[in-house]
Order: C-alpha cells, then sequence, then structure tokens
C-alpha cells in the first residue's frame, strides 16, 4: 500500500511522541479541518484517563456478559512502556530482533524504522 493516496501510514511511537501534529496529519489525510479549540478537545477527550472514566468507551454495560464484574474496566492502563521491551531482551536477543526486523521491515518508508 506504499505509496496510495489512500493509504496513510503512522506508527505508535509517532503518536505517543508527536500526538498533536499526528492527529493534524490524520485530518490532512481525512480533509477534515479542525479549528484549535476543537483540536485541543480531541486531544484532551482522547486521553487515557478521560476515556477510562467515560462510560460510552469503558463499556460498563459490558460486566458481567463479556467482563468480570469485580474487574469490570474495559480500559486499564498496562504497566509496560512503549519500548519497555528492552529492559527484558538478552543482547543477543535484541541483535537478532534487530535483524529480523530490518529484513521484515526493508520495504517501509524510512520514517517508520526506527
Amino acid at each position: 500500500m506504499k505509496g496510495k493516496e489512500n493509504f496513510l501510514i503512522l506508527g505508535y511511537e509517532e503518536l505517543k511522541r508527536e500526538t498533536r501534529s499526528t492527529l493534524e496529519k490524520i485530518c490532512q489525510f481525512l480533509s477534515k479541518k479542525l479549528e484549535p479549540e476543537e483540536l485541543n478537545s480531541l486531544l484532551k477527550n482522547s486521553s487515557f484517563q478521560v476515556m477510562k472514566e467515560n462510560s460510552m468507551s469503558n463499556f460498563p454495560l459490558l460486566c458481567g456478559q463479556y467482563l468480570d464484574k469485580k474487574n469490570g474496566s474495559f480500559m486499564r492502563k498496562s504497566k509496560s512502556i512503549s519500548g519497555d521491551w528492552r529492559n527484558y531482551f538478552t543482547v543477543a536477543q535484541t541483535e537478532a530482533f534487530d535483524k529480523i526486523f530490518q529484513e521484515k521491515m526493508a520495504d517501509l518508508p524510512p520514517e517508520m524504522v526506527l
């Protein structure tokens, strides 16, 4: 899909690192112009904490049917941090991963391969 005008490639790291500019890129791709206050609202309301507190995004109606009643929160913050895998891989595992990653991702745009 590389190079197709109706296909947008984004990376999770990019979204986490540059949330505002990534959202602007998405809006541009969708031909949707947001006013600054709309973009600020989008940033605020798509934060983990706001979404966790919002019953419409946290699916409380699923408790009991699909979720454990005791732990019924659909949204839970993971203890892992982006890139935290580096703390668990040995040097040899990291080198092996990097080699395979480079081979498999060779056709991606350079900005997608960190």
